[in-house]
């Protein structure tokens, strides 16, 4: 330490903190957030909390959902190769798709970023990520927290964590009305989506593949990094919608735990699943990952989505109208199977 140092003090700055570089962040980011403004907003961001107005939403009698989550080990592959962009809409997915199968709105969103040193620009597109996919459910970013936090990340190291708010009028919450009977519909996955990402790694380690190598499977991506930083698919405004047009009884986000313990989650005691597996082919990245590690069907549907991302419980007479509402709205959907009497998911035919 020079004696200049030692005579005038140690700065926040010199111990890895740089308070400017965090105000020209949040400056850079403010149009972002501004443009996810939704009825019920009362407050931008600055505050030391953000406010919200359910009544100006339009609720007369709300209950409020929470969920909060994060983006896992998939962030190891972003910060690795530099493609931030689309771990935003990740973030985001992971919360508010979980919201919609209490059968709630997404209201408003808070995300948490946390890094050793602040890229403005990584930043910047990160949470540029975070309110184009809040926009695109709905939802308002009102408030969030950046941590520069030198010692605790290394590099160009990062983290996520979202939290979502949405709400419901009483006595509208799913899952509600599940029978025996009812059809299992699915709606494709985009990609690995958030989860798995351990294993991922895994089997791309073993394989001796690197992040900028070509992809090994069918993809429009180049490289084996970007074919599975594809961001998680947003299913809210499809999943509203069916709710809305009657006949939903449940939803199952795919996420970690796969069809196998996530289906279960919305079935009530006494009733399980019965799932067709011809029903669906398997997309690509899934087929190179269980040849790849060699991994189980088992696994498969343990571990990943398997291209089933969110798996909706709907009555047998609304089935086909819902089928083709979700359809028109730009979901790829499969009949899966249906309810019956026991517990958990019983599966029939094999992963193609």
């Amino acid at each position: 330490m020079s004696n200049e140092t030692t005579a005038r003090g140690i700065t926040y700055a010199e111990a890895g903190v740089d308070i400017d570089a965090g105000n020209a962040f949040v400056e850079r980011i403010g149009p972002a957030a501004s443009a996810t403004r939704r009825p019920g907003v009362m407050s931008g961001l600055g505050g030391f909390g953000a406010l919200f107005d359910l009544k100006a939403a339009g609720y007369v009698d709300p209950i409020l959902v929470a969920a909060t989550d994060g983006v896992g080990t998939k962030l190891r592959i972003a910060i690795d190769t530099g493609r931030v962009s689309g771990v935003g809409t990740d973030l985001v997915a992971m919360c508010v798709n979980d919201l919609v199968c209490q059968g709630a709105e997404p209201l408003f969103f808070l995300d948490y970023f946390a890094t050793g040193k602040l890229d403005v620009e990584a930043g910047a597109q990160i949470v540029t990520g975070i309110a184009e996919a809040c926009a695109a459910s709905g939802c308002a970013l009102i408030g969030g927290e950046t941590a520069e936090m030198p010692g605790m990340y290394h590099g160009g190291d990062f983290d996520l964590a979202g939290f979502a708010v949405g709400a419901m009028e009483r006595g509208t919450a799913l899952p509600a009305g599940v029978a025996e009977g009812d059809v299992l519909l699915g709606l494709a996955s985009d990609g690995v989506h958030s989860n798995g990402y351990s294993l991922v790694r895994r089997v791309a380690l073993a394989a001796d593949l690197g992040w900028e190598d070509e992809v090994p499977f069918d993809s429009p991506a180049e490289t084996l990094g970007e074919g599975l930083l594809v961001p998680t698919r947003l299913y809210v405004r499809s999943v509203l919608a069916a709710r809305d047009a009657g006949g939903l009884h449940a939803a199952a986000h795919i996420t970690g735990g796969g069809i196998t313990e996530n289906l279960p989650r919305v079935l009530p005691a006494g009733l399980g699943a019965e799932v067709d597996l011809d029903a669906w082919t398997l997309p690509p990245v899934f087929a190179w990952l269980r040849e790849a590690g060699g991994i189980s069907d088992a696994e498969m549907l343990k571990t990943f989505n398997s291209g089933i991302g969110m798996i909706l419980v709907v009555a047998p007479d609304r089935a086909a109208a819902l089928s083709e509402l979700l359809t028109a709205r730009g979901e790829r959907v499969v009949t899966l199977g249906r309810v019956s009497a026991g517990q958990g998911v019983r599966y029939s035919g094999s992963l193609r």
